[in-house]
């Protein structure tokens, strides 16, 4: 089975099957046949791709509804810690968040379903990020919480007196006080 359960209920692990050999590694990053037999199904509409060096620290992002996305993130290169936040009031899990590593060397990809913050820090040198969303990006739908929000205690694995951050997501509110339009 090429996905993992997370613990939180949505949030999965995706980890492709790679084949090696002489030549190198070949793998298919994405097979809407291999999600639909897990009942997994995103019409995926939209590429994103990033370029960030050591340090950037990108997030917490996430698009209200009616334009909410499901995200599927892997690297291409370098490695990041990617990090999502259960914001899906009624949840269990409400409030929660998830880190992991992905990076070109592991090849594992996160599913992030609508109602999760997302975001994540570069950890090696540069890294490049891709990600898929079943939803176009809408600005007046923009939604945001604050990287060290302090009740969430998310572990970014880097240093943030260091960290590399835009304007605005300096300025995103916590938590309890950020837009959210979620029920679970």
């Amino acid at each position: 089975m090429p996905f993992t359960p997370t613990g939180i209920a949505g949030l999965l692990i995706y980890e492709p099957k790679v084949l090696t050999d002489a030549r190198g590694y070949f793998f298919e990053s994405y097979n809407a046949q291999t999600f639909q037999q897990e009942g997994l199904s995103f019409p995926f509409v939209q590429d994103n791709q990033a370029r960030s060096t050591y340090g950037v620290l990108r997030g917490l992002h996430y698009q209200l509804e009616p334009y909410a996305q499901t995200k599927l993130i892997r690297v291409l290169e370098g490695s990041i810690i990617d990090v999502v936040v259960d914001i899906r009031k009624g949840s269990p899990t409400y409030g929660q968040s998830y880190e992991i590593e992905l990076s070109a060397a592991n090849k594992l990809q996160l599913l992030v379903p609508k109602g999760f913050a997302h975001g994540y820090a570069v950890i090696s040198e540069t890294a490049e990020v891709m990600y898929k969303c079943d939803a176009f990006y809408n600005k007046a739908c923009e939604g945001g919480i604050i990287y060290n929000d302090p009740a969430l205690q998310i572990n970014w694995g880097i240093d943030l007196k260091d960290a590399i951050i835009s304007e605005k997501d300096q300025t995103l509110p916590t938590l309890e006080n950020a837009a959210n339009n979620f029920t679970y």
